[in-house]
């Protein structure tokens, strides 16, 4: 559990959202420790609408656009994952939804590396367990930010 975890990010920059990288790594950290589970590495992979249907396609036999697919790469015990996410689904899962983009951003992020801590989201029970663990790391995300922010700013005076 006190391994370090490993995070890349590829592709597409345009209208990613920008977050706390570090923030984000304490928090799935925390996650995981929580679950007795260690991620090793992880990489999220950015592309278009049509980028990711050709995925989807491809390795799933699904002809539907999605916001994310996640695959569990792990060998052993420690959880190594590829997260490919369609930047143009979090947007427009944002204005559908009425959530603000980075919001949504965090959302899928988490969602797919709670899909490889053992998450599920195949039945309402499941997708209830996964909402209300995506929501938990989202809130603690942004306790987390503006708790270091208040330290930085504590420091400098």
């Amino acid at each position: 559990m006190n391994k370090k975890l490993e995070m890349a990010w590829y592709g597409q920059r345009k209208n990613r959202p920008t977050i706390d990288k570090a923030v984000f790594l304490k928090v799935l950290k925390e996650k995981s420790n929580q679950l007795v589970k260690t991620v090793k590495r992880l990489n999220y992979v950015f592309m278009s609408d049509d980028g990711l249907l050709q995925i989807n396609q491809q390795y799933l036999n699904h002809n539907t656009y999605t916001d994310i697919i996640t695959f569990d790469l792990s060998i052993d015990e420690d959880i190594i994952g590829e997260i490919y996410i369609s930047l143009d689904r979090v947007q427009e899962n944002a204005e559908l939804y009425k959530q603000p983009i980075q919001h949504e951003f965090l959302r899928v992020l988490f969602h797919g590396a709670l899909h490889l801590l053992g998450y599920k989201d195949k039945n309402k029970t499941d997708e209830a367990k996964m909402r209300e663990a995506e929501n938990e790391c989202i809130n603690l995300y942004f306790e987390t930010l503006k708790r270091e922010t208040f330290h930085v700013k504590q420091k400098k005076k």
